[in-house]
């Protein structure tokens, strides 16, 4: 019985382990999963980028109309004027410095043009050069 009784250990000791190929198969599986979850994750990440930007320039543009209501119809040379204190100590938006966009670039901003009401603000996308497509394409608040 004694020598049962150790073959039995030493089989469900040897069972216990994996085997090398069951190692490959699961890291390969991972590998896989990796792959399919990265992919997703990065589109979402543009998707995400261009919604901030979008959100950042209906604020902006926002605060461009208040401040234009406030003088005269007048909007600004540039967006600084937004963050500068009035006589009161307040500003246009609710910051002390004007947004980066994703990208850590600033947001551009052209006043209107004479005879024009309105201003327009966007962002260059992630190559912070004009043009561009996917992530690179410009976003600007004339596009409706």
């Amino acid at each position: 019985m004694r020598v049962l009784h150790r073959n039995q250990n030493a089989r469900a000791h040897r069972r216990s382990a994996f085997s090398l190929a069951e190692l490959m198969v699961v890291i390969v599986i991972i590998g896989l999963l990796v792959t399919l979850v990265a992919k997703n994750v990065f589109r979402n990440l543009a998707q995400a980028n261009t919604t901030k930007v979008k959100a950042d320039i209906s604020t902006i543009m926002g605060s461009l109309d208040d401040y234009a209501i406030n003088n005269g119809m007048r909007f600004p040379d540039s967006l600084e004027a937004l963050v500068t204190p009035d006589e009161t100590g307040g500003t246009y938006l609710r910051t002390d410095k004007i947004p980066t966009d994703p990208w850590n670039n600033e947001y551009q901003y052209e006043p209107p043009a004479p005879g024009s009401q309105e201003a327009i603000v966007f962002s260059f996308g992630s190559d912070g050069a004009r043009g561009g497509d996917g992530d690179a394409a410009d976003i600007s608040s004339a596009d409706k």
